[in-house]
């Protein structure tokens, strides 16, 4: 990852109330425990870049995705922001794509540029495909979502997309043992190449559901580990939370170009 030393770093500044440097993303994790494959971002092995974790203490899946009572989470997970920024982070991002419901919030809370949900490349993928194509999204479930969710990440309602669940009616089992509250194993874990086999399986007939469909965009962070090989299925652009990070982490650590003319 850093095979050379960057010549042009002369000297060295403090910034602002930072304790520690030289890290990239800080990722607000759910005080919930289950494993994560490789690409999933509860997972750091998988990016080329330093990851900070911190937890929003108290606040698991139940609460972030089920309850009504959202506004109750919001001060753990203002909290566990600011530590990642008093740390050192450059940029936040959170673990669960229904973080979305406060993007605002915690965006005006920290000085660092905040990523908190997948869903935030959904208006970018609107514009990319044009107003006669339609953009998917995929959520784990869809019964959860509401509109501040879409609205708070900047998402126009009733726009050009759609909105589809892979993990309703019990079709994806696997994440089920990893993430359901009542079906989860004990411990939580799951067999990858059958978690990629019914994850293919849900994503190709929601793609094959909408014929104009020219992008998709995956919200949980689950999905990732089985992006690409879900790319070589269905052929269109893919944006998920491995796209939002390798995003997120080169608007505030641009790169520096070699090559020669």
């Amino acid at each position: 990852m850093n095979d050379q030393r960057d010549l042009n770093l002369k000297r060295i500044v403090a910034r602002k109330d930072q304790r520690a440097y030289g890290l990239g993303l800080g990722v607000i994790l759910l005080d919930d425990i289950y494993p994560a494959f490789p690409g999933d971002v509860r997972n750091a092995s998988a990016y080329p870049f330093a990851i900070q974790y911190d937890i929003a203490t108290g606040i698991d899946i139940k609460k972030l995705v089920i309850d009504d009572h959202k506004i109750m989470c919001l001060p753990a997970i203002i909290q566990a922001a600011q530590r990642l920024e008093k740390m050192g982070c450059r940029a936040i991002v959170g673990e669960c794509g229904y973080f979305a419901y406060f993007q605002r919030e915690v965006a005006a809370s920290v000085g660092i540029p905040v990523f908190m949900s997948s869903l935030l490349q959904v208006p970018l993928a609107q514009q990319v495909v044009g107003s006669n194509k339609v953009v998917g999204i995929l959520m784990a479930n869809t019964k959860y979502l509401t509109d501040h969710h879409l609205e708070s990440v900047g998402i126009k309602i009733g726009s050009n997309y759609v909105v589809g669940g892979a993990m309703e009616d019990l079709r994806c089992e696997e994440f089920d043992h990893l993430w359901t509250p009542g079906l989860r194993s004990e411990p939580p874990a799951a067999d990858y190449e059958k978690a990629e086999k019914e994850f293919l399986t849900v994503a190709t007939e929601f793609v094959h559901k909408y014929p104009k469909m020219g992008a998709l965009v995956l919200e949980c962070t689950g999905f990732p580990p089985f992006a690409r090989a879900l790319q070589r299925v269905i052929d269109i652009p893919v944006f998920s939370w491995g796209t939002l990070l390798d995003y997120a982490f080169s608007v505030v650590v641009h790169r520096d170009y070699y090559g020669y003319v």
